[in-house]
């Protein structure tokens, strides 16, 4: 029970850190961010969440392959819908204009994907793209809400 409470403190802060913005360099307001595209909210957002998702499985020490195999379980267009299905409850009326944005800008899709699973996993890196830049612990807050366990299989 203690190397596991350990272990979650550790990650979360690991992935705090990983959500840490430099307010200075950035357009952090959210009128300017709003006038991104939402696929390139989308673009920040995807590669903010796997990076978001690697800190969450440093721990324990594993071989690379089976990071690598974890991670990837949760960067999947499947699985980034199911996590924005048990986000959408806890999402601002804010936050819910910036998923419809995201999965009406969502054109392409990959041939094993149905449309709604793609547009619904866009829209999740859109929003996370968007709180990156505006609200970093709204995003670790909503992401805390999140099944990916690293002591659980994804």
């Amino acid at each position: 029970m203690g190397f596991r409470l350990e272990q979650q403190q550790v990650t979360s802060a690991i992935a705090s850190a990983c959500l840490t913005v430099d307010r200075a360099q950035l357009p952090l307001d959210p009128a300017s961010v709003q006038q991104l595209s939402p696929a390139a909210l989308a673009y920040l957002g995807d590669a903010v969440f796997e990076l978001y998702i690697r800190a969450a499985y440093l721990l324990p020490p594993q071989r690379l392959q089976r990071y690598h195999d974890r991670v990837v379980a949760q960067v999947r267009a499947e699985t980034q819908s199911a996590h924005l299905k048990l986000l959408e409850p806890h999402l601002t009326s804010t936050e819910l204009d910036i998923v419809r944005r995201g999965r009406n800008a969502a054109s392409s899709r990959s041939n094993r994907r149905d449309a709604e699973t793609y547009q619904r996993a866009s829209s999740l890196e859109t929003l996370v793209g968007y709180l990156y830049l505006c609200d970093p612990q709204r995003l670790a807050q909503l992401l805390a809400h999140l099944p990916f366990d690293s002591s659980v299989e994804p």
